[in-house]
């Protein structure tokens, strides 16, 4: 298996540090909203790489933080006229629910930034003795990136370039621009906790190198997030824990691409976001996830609702493929098989998704073809492969086939639906295609949607929830 390392810029054969054991730290999210779609997209692609590790016999070790105190939670509490343990309590239940309506598996440990004080405040303690950080007449905790020689390398940064466009404002006294906050001294009526420098909160960048290193070791596997943590999180995260342990401690940086909205990255700053509830009130949670996973997660991600369309179809090719199938015949071992094959090498490609699923609708082509053979012993075996292969590592193709392509069809007179279909059938046989077209027009005008297969026609709710 290959992953794209971002430390390195290029792809590597991925060993993990103990044989057939991965420790995997993810970024999360900062709970002062819901999430987006653009969240959502992280969330998955590392939910399908957790997955798929097991499905290789791997045990991870999956740890994902929250971010449960910040400028921008202090700041909605205070809009919201609530307190800060209500609003990050409300968003977190949120998040979790978010979560379970996509499938997502839960992380192996969700550590709290506020549950780990103690340890962030040693560190930072450390890293001024050790020269690293210094305190300021105001009681702030700074970073000084010129103590650590390779700042800026990680994210390929032009620090002379981001030197001359930072502004210092009248309240710092920073030895550099680039210095970043590792404490922040309280201000009235803010969260505040115990430091050797004062009462006062960490600053963003702090958290995550306490938490990884705490759960996963001096040293682990995996470093993932969005590829807008780069810089300056992911840096900053760098520049500390490698101050701290005077060693490198992530061998594999791994990022995913901006979900963007007419070519624009699509964030909350910018107020061009949709949250995934607002999505799933229009789109079934898998539809999100086979649109996540239809673009290499490394590349940028074009939001539209055509997009999501057509995500949809796809989805309920697959389903087709599987409806109505006889039981499997137990198979000894699809190790050996082509379209498994071709599916492993695809994701060992560092998590190739878009061409593991070109593989899946191979596998559902192939099912049709032998329908159509009437040989439906194979095709129930190829059936449990498509779904094993869509349900375990994907997270698809979990409901049963019937439901999922009803869904919604009970709000139609389908009576009225097949009566039609029959007629056009009829039509069709006869070679009126006059009378067949016009009927399916009518249909399409009921808001149905037909699909001439092997097995005869079948329909749909052209958008169904």
């Amino acid at each position: 298996m290959q992953l794209y390392n971002t430390l390195t810029k290029k792809k590597e054969v991925f060993i993990p540090l103990k044989p057939k054991k991965v420790s995997l730290y993810v970024c999360g999210l900062t709970v002062y909203d819901y999430f987006h779609i653009g969240n959502a997209r992280v969330f998955i692609i590392f939910d399908v790489l957790v997955r798929y590790l097991r499905h290789l016999g791997f045990n991870v070790c999956y740890v994902r933080n929250i971010t449960d105190i910040d400028d921008k939670i202090i700041d909605r509490a205070h809009q919201l006229n609530i307190s800060i343990s209500e609003l990050t309590k409300r968003f977190i239940t949120a998040m979790h629910e978010d979560e379970q309506a996509l499938q997502n598996i839960s992380p192996s440990i969700e550590p709290k930034a506020s549950e780990n004080m103690t340890e962030i405040v040693h560190l930072i303690d450390t890293l001024i003795n050790k020269g690293y950080a210094y305190v300021t007449a105001d009681g702030d905790v700074y970073y000084e990136v010129n103590k650590f020689k390779t700042y800026g390398e990680f994210a390929n940064q032009n620090l002379a370039a981001l030197r001359s466009g930072a502004r210092i404002s009248i309240s710092e006294i920073k030895r550099d621009p680039l210095d970043f906050t590792l404490w922040k001294k309280a201000k009235p009526g803010e969260p505040a906790w115990e430091s050797p420098w004062g009462l006062g909160r960490p600053g963003w960048h702090s958290e995550c190198a306490v938490m990884a290193t705490k759960h996963l070791g001096e040293t682990f596997d995996i470093h993932g997030g969005g590829n807008d943590l780069k810089f300056p999180h992911h840096q900053n995260e760098i520049a500390q824990a490698e101050a701290y342990f005077d060693h490198k401690i992530v061998n594999y940086w791994l990022h995913v691409g901006f979900v963007e909205v007419n070519h624009e990255k699509m964030s909350k700053s910018l107020g061009n976001f949709f949250t995934l509830r607002e999505v799933l009130k229009i789109y079934h949670p898998e539809v999100v996830r086979l649109f996540i996973l239809s673009s290499h997660y490394r590349s940028p991600l074009d939001y539209s609702n055509e997009n999501l369309d057509a995500a949809k179809t796809a989805l309920q090719r697959l389903y087709s493929s599987l409806k109505d199938l006889p039981m499997a015949i137990d198979k000894d071992d699809f190790a050996s098989d082509r379209f498994y094959t071709a599916f492993i090498a695809a994701m060992d490609d560092d998590l190739n998704t878009p061409l593991a699923l070109s593989h899946l609708f191979s596998l559902s082509h192939e099912i049709n073809k032998l329908r159509t053979e009437n040989n439906l012993q194979n095709a129930a075996q190829y059936g449990a492969l498509l779904k094993h292969l869509g349900s375990s590592i994907f997270g698809i193709l979990e409901h049963d086939p019937e439901g999922f392509l009803n869904a919604g069809k009970a709000n139609f007179d389908t009576s009225k639906i097949e009566t039609l279909i029959k007629n056009r059938e009829t039509a069709r046989k006869n070679k009126n295609w006059q009378e067949a077209d016009k009927i399916r027009a009518e249909l399409k005008n009921l808001g149905v949607e037909l699909e001439d297969t092997a097995n005869g026609t079948e329909w749909k709710i052209a958008n169904p929830i």
